[in-house]
């Protein structure tokens, strides 16, 4: 699913999400306090209306750290195993702070809606996001449907849910795409050649 700020919620898990703010070759997508706000409520680390005036230059850099934390994490993770020292500040991150408190409230509609009984601080949101990957690597189903994205020049890392856990990019719309349109123009560009052989 697209968002605002290219900001892209579709890795299957927060943490994932995260690592997603930036790729290779390098694209910041969290550049400002705006893009964070953007994220926090996108990824669903924080609800829709939840006060957020605290977000700050200073939260875009923790959360940045944090984000390249787990990109070694979940990476090594793929390859083999993480560092220890690594792990060592993983879980430093998630028992830092305790994630705010939710609470269930009844919305204009009847329906219940989650809130924050006050503003959240940058440790408690920063902790839950680090809970994340701990219960993410710690829980071997779900580690197990860990993939890399197979699209080209993509790192992106996601969870395959998919029947018959088949699926090979992080988005059908975005590297699935760029692969189907390459493939086709290897084909076009293979038949050209073919022909101006053919006509020699």
């Amino acid at each position: 699913m697209a968002a605002p700020h290219g900001l892209r919620f579709d890795c299957g898990r927060i943490c994932l999400d995260l690592v997603a703010t930036t790729s290779d070759p390098p694209a910041e997508r969290l550049t400002g306090p705006e893009h964070l706000t953007a994220w926090l409520v996108g990824a669903g680390v924080v609800p829709h209306g939840a006060p957020l005036e605290g977000v700050d230059g200073h939260w875009v850099a923790r959360f940045r750290a944090l984000r390249e934390l787990l990109r070694r994490v979940v990476h090594d993770e793929l390859r083999g195993r993480a560092a220890d020292t690594d792990l060592v500040l993983l879980n430093t991150a998630a028992a830092a702070a305790h994630p705010p408190a939710v609470r269930a409230v009844r919305a204009e509609d009847g329906s219940l809606a989650r809130t924050f009984p006050g503003p959240p601080d940058c440790a408690g949101l920063l902790a839950a996001v680090a809970r994340d990957a701990v219960g993410l690597l710690t829980d071997t189903a779900a580690r197990g449907q860990l993939r890399q994205c197979a699209g080209a020049n993509c790192t992106l890392v996601y969870l395959d849910t998919s029947r018959g856990r088949r699926r090979r990019w992080c988005s059908s719309e975005v590297c699935g795409n760029r692969e189907r349109v390459a493939r086709h123009r290897r084909r076009t560009t293979g038949r050209e050649a073919a022909g101006r052989d053919g006509d020699g």
